[in-house]
This record gives C-alpha cells, structure tokens and sequence, in this order.
C-alpha cells in the first residue's frame, strides 16, 4: 500500500550545506506519488537553486513573502492551507530559534506559523550548536508546541569534525514520513467518543449549578484523535472554546444530555471520558424564575453517573474506556479507587490544587493508572501535547 500516494508536503528548505540532500527528499517523495510544494529561504539559495528543485518536484518553487505573479491570494496562507504536512529541512539553528520566538519575518517561517498540519524538522549544524542550550531550549519549546523532530544523527560533518547533529539520511526521512501517514491511514478504521467541558443543573430557568471545567483538555484530545485518522464525535458542555472542526461535534447542557448523546454514539473503539459532569442535581426544579429570599434551601440528588454507566455496559462499552479524576489531595489512592469502582481500563487524574494547571490553563502535568496496576506521570506540559500523549498511547494499545 502506498501511503503517500496523492500525499500534499510542502517542503521548507532552509540554510545549511545539507541543503543538498532536500533533492533527494524530493525524489524520494515524488517516487511515492506525493505531491511536493517548496519553500527556499533566502539562505538556502546559497547551496540549491530554484532550477534544480522545480525540476525535481515539478512545481513552482516560493521564495518571496509577495508575489508579483500569484496576486490573487496570499501564499502564505494558501500554502499553510494546500499541505497535509510541513517537512523543515534542514532545520538550522537560526531557523529553530526564529519558529521558537513566533518569528515570522519570511516566507517560510510565516506558512509554518499560520499552519495547523503536522510540523516535521529534520535538524542539521555543527555538533557545538547542536548541543548549545539555547538550541536545546528552543527545540523542547517546539516539542511542546507538537512539532515532531527527525534526527539528528552521530557522524562525520563537513565542518571535519564528528559529533551529534548530522542530519538525517533522505530515505529515512522518507520513512519517517511513510510511517505517519501509515498509521493516520489504519486509524480510519476506529471511532473515538470524547466529552468534554461542564455540565449544568438547572434550578430554575434562570440559575443553575456548575463547574470550573474549561474543557480545553478534551478538545485537544479530539483534535488529536482527529489528526491521527480517527473517526471522531467529541459530545461537550457548554464552554468559550470554538467547536473542534471535522468531527462530529455534539453540544450538550446537562448531564443527563450527555449520557444520552453517548449512548446514541456508541459502540465505539475508545471513548475519553473528560467531562467534569456535575455529581448532583436539583430535586425539585422550579419551572419559573425564583423571586430573591433571605435563604434559598436546595434539595440536591445524587445525577447519573456517564463514566460507570458506560463501562459496565455489556454491550456498548468501548474496547478502551478512559476516565479522569481531578483530584485536591491524594491523588494515587483516589485515582485507584475511581479506577476500581468505575470498572474502567486507565485512569487520567491531575492536582487542581495546582493552580498553574488544569481548568483554564493550557497547560496539564497527569498521572494515568492502569488497569494492570501500573502507572507513570508526564511532565507539565501544554494540553495539546498530554492529548498527543494520550492519543499515542490508545493507538498503541488498540494496534
């Protein structure tokens, strides 16, 4: 099976005598029957031409932030836009620097900044810039950010001398590239549910009782099963965030909504169950506006429980059923015991006492309990990579 067949990469070509080795890239891809679009930097002109690469991917190659010849729309829009995936090669430690910083003063580093495909860099400097902190730092920064990193390797360098930070060899960056689009295609075959957000129990038409859940977290998972070929339904609360596009996404109020739009979405292969669902709602509900009191008395109920529901279901329980417990105090015996009682398959719980994490923060540090009695922690880090973290996971346990 070809898995870059019709596959669109815009190949960014930066500064650094490995420059060379982009044609082969280009060929590489080509022979695979993908769709090669390139970007030079004005540096990168220095050791391959416009010439050699148009020859090569048979496109036009873009170099200048505006052109006089494609007046009509702005390229680095249209290109951000146009790729299935953004291949950086070779990936300098200028060019790391500036996409760490949110620079955006050329072409290439515009496109990548308004993109939100798969980001590829493949790193290339001498061994001493390599292992300088700051280039350390400002890769780590766009890992966080979800860009992943190909190489570099050990080796020989034209400098003469030998260390880490050679760039990795054209047909194994091909690879690399084969192997994300493999896996993107196998995922087609499976179905994610995500609920995110709050809840909402109504007093009366006016008031009613809810939580501090932003629902940033589970709609980054569902951008990430998203990304990764699942066939996605993402079921939320009402929150500030947009509506994730391409999936099917539901939005609900109460908890009882909820569960019902998850029932009518089952089966389905993994379902994250991230919602923070209200555990209790008003007995008696008031069908008109409540005048002000000195005391209001609320009789609460205990509201249905989704997560346990779900997973103690015969027939309709997912293959892999996740929960999450946001804990105040101790965390491991709690998230164990949720783990137990809800009959589920991982447990992913974090410390809200921390207030630098969860609720409205876009960052997250999680532990995840296992069914088998293991866990582990992952560090602090943005919502979008714990959800590129979770998401991994599941498609390693499914395949």
């Amino acid at each position: 099976m070809n898995n870059l067949l019709d596959k669109k990469i815009l190949l960014v070509i930066c500064g650094g005598i490995s420059a060379y080795k982009c044609l082969e890239i280009i060929r590489g891809l080509r022979k695979n029957n993908a769709k090669v679009k390139t970007i030079l930097t004005k540096s990168a002109k220095e050791f391959v031409t416009p010439l050699s690469i148009s020859s090569l991917s048979q496109e036009k190659v873009y170099e200048d932030m505006f052109s006089i010849e494609n007046e009509s729309e702005m390229d680095h829009i249209s290109l951000s836009r146009w790729a299935d995936l953004i291949l950086v090669a070779p990936a300098t430690a200028n060019t790391i620097s500036k996409l760490s910083s949110g620079s955006a003063d050329d072409l290439a580093s515009t496109v990548i900044l308004a993109s939100d495909k798969e980001i590829y860099l493949v790193p290339a400097m001498n061994v001493r810039m390599w292992e300088h902190p700051s280039t350390k730092g400002n890769l780590n920064k766009l890992i966080n950010y979800g860009y992943k990193v190909i190489g570099p390797e050990i080796g020989d360098m034209a400098c003469g001398e030998f260390g880490e930070g050679k760039m990795t060899e054209p047909n194994e960056i091909v690879k690399e590239i084969k192997s994300y689009f493999r896996i993107k295609e196998k995922n087609k075959k499976y179905k994610a549910l995500i609920t995110a957000g709050p809840t909402r129990e109504y007093i009366d038409p006016v008031r009613f009782i809810t939580n501090r859940s932003s629902g940033k977290q589970g709609y980054e998972i569902a951008k990430s099963f998203r990304d990764n070929g699942f066939e996605t339904t993402l079921i939320s609360g009402k929150t500030n965030l947009k509506p994730v596009t391409g999936v099917n996404f539901i939005e609900v109020d109460t908890a009882e909504e909820m569960y019902n739009q998850t029932i009518n979405n089952l089966p389905a292969d993994v379902a994250v169950f991230s919602a923070a669902v209200s555990d209790y709602k008003v007995k008696n509900y008031k069908n008109e506006k409540m005048k002000k009191k000195e005391e209001l008395d609320l009789y609460l109920i205990k509201n249905i429980d989704i997560l346990a529901n779900i997973s103690k279901h015969n027939s309709l329980r997912p293959k892999l059923t996740i929960g999450f417990a946001a804990e105040t105090n101790d965390l491991i015996n709690n998230s164990l015991k949720k783990l137990e009682e809800k009959n589920c398959d991982w447990i992913v719980a974090n410390d809200i006492s921390d207030k630098s994490i969860g609720f409205d923060s876009d960052e997250n540090q999680v532990s995840i309990f296992y069914k088998n009695n293991t866990s582990e922690t992952l560090d602090k880090m943005k919502k979008s990579l714990i959800a590129k973290e979770i998401v991994n996971r599941v498609i390693n346990k499914l395949n």
